[in-house]
């Protein structure tokens, strides 16, 4: 059974925040399923927009030392989807059928791509369902993650 799930950047983000503990936490425990059993996928987006955050806009922001050690021990065992013409036409036809950002679709293209059956995403739409793939925001209560 295909159980791979697709990381969005907020995931990330969110496991280094101090002034949430309660998404803090949940972000590390996702993070942590996701490479423990090597069914949590992103992309290159999410690499470049993560280090971005992570470097310059973070509260204390990561030195060059630790974005270089979280780059090689957690986000590039987790990628698995790179740019492609194909990911582009599948962002632009996604962002026609959703309305999302192209951004957005291109993370969701990614997620499809990787035969994701799960995107966990704070900023999309909990439960949408697109192409057969859930959005899932990890951070509502449990009672409303499953739905």
């Amino acid at each position: 059974m295909n159980d791979k799930y697709f990381l969005d950047t907020n995931i990330l983000i969110y496991s280094f925040d101090r002034h949430t503990s309660r998404k803090t936490r949940r972000s590390q425990e996702v993070l942590e399923h996701a490479l423990e059993t090597h069914q949590g996928i992103i992309s290159t987006q999410v690499i470049q927009e993560f280090l971005n955050v992570a470097t310059t806009k973070f509260s204390k922001p990561l030195t060059s030392s630790d974005a270089y050690q979280f780059l090689d021990t957690v986000l590039l065992p987790l990628c698995a989807v790179y740019p492609s013409a194909e990911l582009y036409r599948l962002a632009l036809e996604l962002q026609s059928d959703t309305q999302y950002s192209f951004y957005d679709c291109l993370i969701i293209a990614a997620a499809l791509q990787a035969n994701c059956i799960t995107l966990y995403s704070e900023d999309l739409h909990h439960g949408h369902n697109i192409r057969g793939m859930i959005i899932r925001n990890p951070f509502l209560p449990t009672t409303s993650r499953n739905s």
